[in-house]
């Protein structure tokens, strides 16, 4: 996998978190740096450790799966830039009160980094050679955009929440469109 297509994933992977980041800075007002580094630090944490949760379940099953690997990678980030894509256009819009604590935070930050666990799985099948590098990147990708969300939604409201989601979506679904196209191609 090249740089480039990770740094596409991770900041994919990285839209769910912003647009709740986005929503808790809106509900905060204003918003002080201790805000933001937990908002970073929760999505940032979850974001890493789901992908690399889901490569490890990926590695075990991968011999068992090997002819049809690009299909389940396809399918999954498809369904992942589906659910996205519908996401955004759902319109309705998600209350979250002001609290970071980590009753508020651990909910959020499990929900948002699901389809991290289902890329992971992905991760396995595309042999990702340096899956810590990998993480740890979706990681750092997640951290500053959910940081900067917060500030976001304290100065712009939810007006790029739903874009957020939409933009995320259609690139995990052209993801997978470009795995299943170049093991068909290829082989």
């Amino acid at each position: 996998m090249q740089l480039y297509e990770l740094f596409i994933i991770a900041v994919s992977l990285s839209m769910d978190a912003f647009a709740v980041s986005v929503c808790k800075g809106l509900s905060t007002g204003r918003p002080r740096l201790g805000h933001c580094l937990a908002c970073g630090g929760w999505f940032g944490a979850f974001q890493a450790g789901m992908p690399l949760i889901g490569w490890l379940l990926g590695v075990r099953f991968q011999e068992m799966i090997v002819s049809v690997d690009h299909w389940i990678a396809f399918v999954l980030l498809g369904l992942i830039g589906f659910n996205m894509v519908r996401e955004s256009r759902g319109g309705e819009a998600e209350e979250l009160d002001a609290s970071f604590s980590v009753r508020a935070m651990l909910p959020l930050a499990v929900a948002t980094s699901i389809d991290a666990l289902a890329v992971g799985v992905t991760f396995a099948f595309l042999q990702v050679d340096n899956i810590l590098s990998a993480v740890a990147f979706i990681g750092v990708t997640t951290f500053v955009l959910s940081a900067a969300g917060v500030r976001v939604g304290a100065v712009f409201g939810v007006r790029f929440k739903s874009r957020a989601e939409l933009a995320g979506g259609l690139i995990l679904m052209g993801m997978g469109i470009k795995i299943l196209a170049e093991h068909t191609l290829l082989s």
